[in-house]
C-alpha cells in the first residue's frame, strides 16, 4: 500500500516491504485480522535473525581486526557497559581521568539503568581483558520512537508546505510579493491549523498525502561500535575492502561535541549457517503460546529467512577510546542526546502523539499477551490524552485498570 506516498524501510530487518505495508495501512485505520499473526512473526523472527547475524558479523570484525581470541559478555543495562569502560581504560590523560573520577563519585547521574540489549567484546592482552567494542540491537521502544519521528517530520513538512501555500494565496490576493507579506502570529497559527486539519481529513478519507513521496530509511536497528585509536582506524576500512559479503554504502563523520565516524554497511549474512542452529527455548515458548508447535516454529523461521532479502544494512560507529568515553559519561552522553531529540521535535501536536502511540502499539503488540485484535485502538485523526494510551498498554499485558477494586 503506497497511499501515503512513502516507503518506510527498516534495513536491518527481513521482509521490509511487508512491514512497511502494515505501518501504512494502520495509519489509515486499515488493519486486517491476519495482521496479528503477521506482525508477531515479523517482530520475533526478525529479532532472532538480527541477533544471530549481528553476533556472527561482530565476531568476524573484531577477530579480524585484533587477531586474537574474543571473549564476549552479554549485557542488559548501560551501567554494565559504563562500568567496563572506566575499569579498563586503554589509555589515559587528564580529561580521561577527570571523566572516570566524576563517574566514580556519582554513577547514578549517568543513566545506568537504561536497557541495553548488547554484547561487549574483549581481547586478552598482557594478562588483562581489553574492551574492543560492542554490538547492540535497538530496543522496541526506541525503534517505534525513531520510526514515528521520521514519519512525523515528513508529515510536518507536508503541513508546513500547505500552510505556505495559504500564505502565497493571501499575498496573491493582496498583489504583493510573498516576501513582503506580513503575517501576524495568530494568522500563522491559523494557517498551520487549517493545513493540519486538511491532512487529518486526508487520512480519515484515506486520500494520499501530497508531497510525501520519499523513502524513510532506518538502518541502525543492528549496530556495532568499534574502538580504535585514530592511527589504527584505517584497518577497519581495509578490512571491508577484503571481506566478500560486506560493503560500505554510507559514511558520515561527526565532529564537535560528538566525534565519531558512522558507517552504514550492507552485509549478506550466511543464511544456511544461521539456520543450522535450532531456535532457542524462549522463542519456541512464545510462539507455542500463539499456537505453533516447536517443529512448526522452526519451519516457519526457516521459510521466513529463506524468502527474505539476501542482504541487510547495519550501522558501525568507529570511535577512539576517549571519544567513546565522552559519549557515555562525558560531554555528549548518548541518553542526553535522546532527551534533546524528544524536546526539540518541531511538531508536537495531537497527530504527532497519535503516530507515536500507534507505532509503539504496533511494535509492542507482539510481546504482549494479546493474540488478536479487531478495531485498532488508535486513529490518527482523533484526539486522546496520554492516560488513554496507558490503558491500552495495560490491556495488552492484562494489567488491571486503576478502578479494578471498585
Amino acid at each position: 500500500m503506497r497511499q501515503f506516498g512513502i516507503m518506510i524501510t527498516i534495513g536491518s530487518f527481513l521482509h521490509r516491504e511487508v512491514l512497511n505495508d502494515i505501518i501504512l495501512r494502520w495509519m489509515y485505520d486499515q488493519a486486517r485480522p491476519s495482521d496479528a499473526d503477521l506482525i508477531v512473526r515479523l517482530s520475533h523472527f526478525n529479532r532472532v535473525y538480527v541477533s544471530r547475524y549481528l553476533e556472527q558479523f561482530a565476531g568476524l570484525i573484531f577477530r579480524e581486526l585484533h587477531q586474537c581470541q574474543l571473549f564476549p559478555r552479554p549485557v542488559q543495562l548501560k551501567g554494565e557497559l559504563k562500568d567496563v569502560i572506566v575499569e579498563h581504560p586503554s589509555c589515559s590523560n587528564a580529561r580521561i581521568e577527570e571523566m572516570i573520577l566524576d563517574y566514580g563519585q556519582n554513577p547514578g547521574r549517568y543513566y545506568r539503568e537504561t536497557p541495553f540489549h548488547g554484547i561487549l567484546y574483549f581481547c586478552r592482552r598482557n594478562g588483562c581483558m581489553e574492551y574492543v567494542g560492542s554490538s547492540r540491537i535497538k530496543r522496541v521502544r526506541r525503534l517505534a520512537e525513531k520510526t514515528a519521528r521520521r514519519i512525523i517530520d515528513r508529515i510536518f513538512a507536508s503541513v508546513r508546505r500547505h500552510a505556505d501555500t495559504l500564505a502565497d494565496e493571501r499575498a496573491r490576493l493582496l498583489s504583493i510579493p510573498r516576501e513582503q507579506l506580513f503575517t501576524a502570529p495568530e494568522e500563522m497559527t491559523e494557517e498551520f491549523l487549517q493545513a493540519e486539519k486538511r491532512l487529518l481529513n486526508d487520512l480519515r478519507e484515506r486520500r494520499p498525502i501530497a508531497g510525501a513521496a520519499e523513502e524513510l530509511a532506518i538502518n541502525d536497528v543492528a549496530g556495532v561500535k568499534v574502538i580504535l585509536e585514530e592511527s589504527e582506524q584505517r584497518k577497519l576500512m581495509e578490512l571491508f575492502e577484503r571481506l566478500p559479503n560486506c560493503e560500505i554504502v554510507e559514511e558520515e563523520k561527526h565532529t564537535g561535541r560528538y566525534n565519531a565516524t558512522n558507517l552504514i554497511v550492507r552485509y549478506r549474512p550466511p543464511r544456511e549457517e544461521i539456520l543450522a542452529h535450532p531456535l532457542g527455548r524462549r522463542i519456541l515458548s512464545v510462539m507455542q503460546a500463539r499456537g505453533l508447535s516447536p517443529y512448526e516454529t522452526n519451519q516457519a523461521f526457516a521459510e521466513f529467512v529463506r524468502s527474505g532479502e539476501e542482504d541487510v544494512l547495519l550501522e558501525i560507529i568507529l570511535s577512539t577510546y576517549q571519544e567513546m568515553l565522552e559519549s557515555e559519561i562525558g560531554r555528549c552522553i548518548h541518553e542526553d542526546r535522546i532527551i534533546e531529540q524528544r524536546l526539540c521535535q518541531q511538531y508536537r501536536g495531537p497527530l504527532a502523539r497519535n503516530i507515536e502511540y500507534l507505532l509503539e502499539y504496533l511494535f509492542t503488540f507482539p510481546v504482549s499477551f494479546q493474540k488478536e485484535f479487531g478495531e485498532l485502538p488508535i486513529k490518527l485523526w482523533n484526539r486522546y490524552l496520554p492516560d488513554y494510551f496507558d490503558e491500552i498498554l495495560k490491556k495488552l499485558f492484562r494489567i488491571p485498570p486503576d478502578n479494578f477494586l471498585d
